[in-house]
């Protein structure tokens, strides 16, 4: 059984857009954040060490996906609040607070959901709303924050967005 999973986990990943894979990334490290929160409040300190430390490496990975050459002000804001995300998983992690971990766990909800947001913009453009789609400049890449990146920037590495 194990086995199928994994092999489902990887054909998902390997046939995931840009956008999907960083919805997984946030679905990882919220999940990941819970099973932290929950080994502290079991006392179940392996547990607690192990989540924590899974949702660090995938707040690690974006900061790291960050592509400065296309929007160095909002990769310089999203690598500001993916530093504070995996300072606090750290000190959740040392201070065995489950309240610390609550509110990464909460910042993390908002990031996801808004990215949500974004690619549910990005499908009615791209579909449905054609008159919207020709009004606004689907093909150029969309920055997490919605804004349109400008002819010059075709990617985004793994943030990119495109209509």
């Amino acid at each position: 059984m194990d086995h199928i999973s994994n092999e489902y986990l990887r054909n998902a990943v390997m046939t995931a857009s840009p956008e999907q894979l960083h919805l997984m990334l946030y679905d990882g490290a919220i999940r990941f954040t819970r099973q932290g929160i929950e080994g502290v409040r079991q006392e179940k300190w392996d547990d607690a060490f192990r989540g924590f430390s899974r949702a660090q490496k995938i707040i690690l990975e974006m900061t790291n996906a960050l592509n400065y050459d296309v929007d160095r002000k909002l990769c310089t804001r999203m690598a500001g609040l993916y530093n504070f995300l995996y300072k606090k998983l750290v000190e959740a992690s040392v201070q065995r607070d489950p309240q610390i971990g609550e509110e990464v766990l909460r910042l993390l909800e908002y990031q996801r959901e808004t990215w949500m947001m974004l690619i549910d913009k990005l499908r009615q453009q791209g579909s449905g709303g054609e008159e919207e789609a020709s009004s606004s400049q689907t093909d150029q890449p969309v920055a997490a924050d919605g804004l349109s990146q400008g002819d010059d920037h075709k990617s985004y590495g793994t943030l990119s967005v495109q209509g």
